[in-house]
């Protein structure tokens, strides 16, 4: 039988997480493989305290861990992630899928990590420690612990853009997603691309990024962007499409947000 262990603070929770000993939040995802009988849960943990603030903060917006998809979308704060948290799940997931298990969350999941990647986020974990979300989503198969909030940069009106591809619309998984932060006006200074479901996790596009950087958001201009979207990527066969279908369609979708920023 499955056993609940509660905690009162997100330390202590942290400190009995385990190999087998698995955290619940929102539950959109370990609940699913609890019902399943997946065979490496042995307990769950829960908080009696889950921070789910969305406030501004020194360096950015903070948004607690325990944060929902629809908190995020009743959140002012954070309107430019409305697009993305929109196209997660339908209202019944969006009440309860939080940011903190998006973090954690396997392909085709995890829409809203690829975002926070783009937007060159800070993970604070359960006792203050903070770190770049590219470290931390490279290390999360093996960290130990608990993230206790995101920082996120305040970003302007047209410079983040999102597109998440469905074969099922209009809440299906992502076959990709892309997200793109263009930081300045006109040309872009020091740009972020992130891609969701070309590889084992979300992943930076670094070569795009660097053609991007200073360059026109034109057709012309966003031509070598678009031949080395692909690069340093490991896009992989499943149900949902092919390798090679995905590097197909990445600069076509990647070229409709960078000239018309659709999401």
């Amino acid at each position: 039988m499955l056993t609940v262990e509660r905690y009162d603070t997100m330390a202590e929770a942290a400190g009995a997480i385990g190999e087998r000993v698995h955290y619940l939040a929102g539950g959109t995802l370990l609940m699913r493989a609890v019902n399943y009988g997946y065979p490496g849960i042995d307990r769950v943990v829960r908080c009696r305290e889950v921070p789910r603030e969305i406030r501004t903060d020194t360096g950015g917006i903070r948004i607690g861990a325990g944060a929902t998809m629809a908190d995020l979308l009743a959140s002012r704060e954070v309107e430019f992630l409305h697009p993305v948290a929109r196209l997660i799940g339908g209202p019944a997931i969006r009440n309860m899928a939080t940011l903190g298990g998006n973090l954690f969350a396997r392909s085709p999941y995890g829409d809203l990590a690829v975002t926070l990647l783009a937007l060159d986020a800070q993970v604070i974990r359960a006792g203050g420690a903070a770190e770049p979300m590219e470290s931390f989503l490279a290390a999360r198969d093996r960290a130990r612990g608990l993230v206790e909030a995101v920082i996120v940069p305040r970003v302007s009106a047209g410079e983040f853009r999102y597109a998440k591809v469905t074969r099922i619309k209009p809440k299906g998984v992502a076959m990709m997603c892309a997200a793109v932060w263009l930081r300045g006006a006109g040309r872009p200074s020091d740009p972020r691309i992130a891609w969701g479901n070309m590889g084992a996790g979300p992943l930076r596009a670094k070569a795009a990024e660097r053609a991007l950087n200073g360059a026109s958001l034109d057709e012309h201009g966003i031509a070598p962007v678009l031949a080395a979207c692909c690069d340093g990527l490991d896009p992989q066969d499943d149900e949902l499409a092919t390798a090679w279908y995905r590097r197909e369609v990445a600069p076509v979708h990647l070229k409709r947000l960078l000239l018309g920023g659709r999401r």
